[in-house]
């Protein structure tokens, strides 16, 4: 399959205008999000673009009322900036962003909507229930089964994350994931992990995960040498078709713009599950949409030029 229909046009640069490239914010994601921004950053100005670094801080309102910019590149993970608070303030502003909308933006960030929404539109995704207390954890055990993976629902890079093997196990993780707010279980799959970012309207080739560690965690994501990561994925012509059809109807059904990543999980029993769908994802050196990309011959510049470009395109009205 070709992906030069990707390629972003030689006059993206003096186009662009006056570029601003949010990053850090307050989230949990702020290391990650400075690291991303600072490569996307560098990328954009060895491309000639006038681009400039807006390191977002609590006054966020403040700081975007008075933000002289053409357009702008959110690389903010995580709360704040991935939840659809800063894109409605750009929505006000009138100024052209990267990435989805208010709608789906606030859809994919809370794990809990996703999945019932996934559920809702037939998308195969593991069974998970809301935990509100300790008692719950006993409650999940019962309704779903050990082992459970215990997440926050509204963080990313899998920020306080935790597998539970046996019910002991399971106050700790509560804990540890409640510090982030609100708290979910979810069945553990076992099985081959993948990632299928997208650009535009086109799949790019999917990657699979594989891991040392317990789970693809916040190390294994940004840190580690012996995370593996197989493009191609090895999947035959039919399963990958399978796969990529699911991924575009979870863009659709999430309402998805632009670009993003999808990840799921291929169990024992050969289906694919939608694990989560993710808007602004990772742009650092361990990060998956740029190894996709590159996989589809678009470089790291190429790829952050494309997005600048689809800022130039007229938007539908996200409602």
């Amino acid at each position: 399959m070709s992906f030069d229909h990707l390629l972003p046009s030689s006059d993206i640069a003096t186009k662009s205008g006056r570029v601003a490239v949010l990053m850090g914010g307050t989230s949990a994601e702020r290391e990650v999000s400075l690291t991303s921004g600072s490569f996307v950053l560098k990328a954009l100005v060895d491309a000639g673009v006038d681009a400039f670094k807006v390191d977002v801080q609590k006054n966020v309102l403040d700081q975007l009322g008075s933000l002289k910019a053409d357009r702008v590149i959110n690389m903010l993970h995580g709360r704040g900036g991935e939840d659809g608070e800063v894109q409605a303030i750009l929505d006000v502003l009138k100024i052209p962003y990267t990435g989805s909308g208010v709608k789906a933006s606030s859809v994919t960030m809370d794990k809990l909507m996703t999945k019932r929404l996934l559920l809702g539109s037939q998308i195969n995704t593991p069974e998970f229930m809301q935990l509100k207390t300790l008692e719950d954890c006993l409650k999940a055990i019962k309704a779903i089964g050990l082992p459970l993976i215990i997440k926050p629902v509204n963080e990313g890079s899998s920020i306080g994350m935790s597998k539970a093997e046996k019910a002991d196990e399971l106050e700790a993780a509560f804990l540890l994931a409640s510090r982030y707010g609100t708290v979910m279980a979810e069945q553990w799959v076992t099985g081959s992990e993948y990632t299928v970012a997208w650009l535009e309207d086109t799949v790019l080739p999917a990657i699979k995960l594989e891991t040392p560690h317990v789970f693809y965690d916040y190390d294994a994501k940004y840190k580690a040498n012996d995370t593996r990561y197989i493009c191609p994925c090895g999947l035959d012509e039919k399963q990958l078709k399978k796969l990529n059809d699911i991924v575009t109807k979870t863009i659709d059904v999430c309402g998805m713009r632009h670009w993003g990543r999808v990840d799921l999980m291929l169990n024992q029993q050969g289906d694919f599950q939608v694990i989560e769908a993710n808007t602004i994802p990772g742009m650092t050196d361990h990060s998956l949409v740029p190894m996709a990309a590159k996989q589809a011959g678009l470089s790291f510049q190429q790829l952050v030029l494309k997005l600048i470009e689809l800022t130039l395109k007229p938007e539908v009205a996200d409602v």
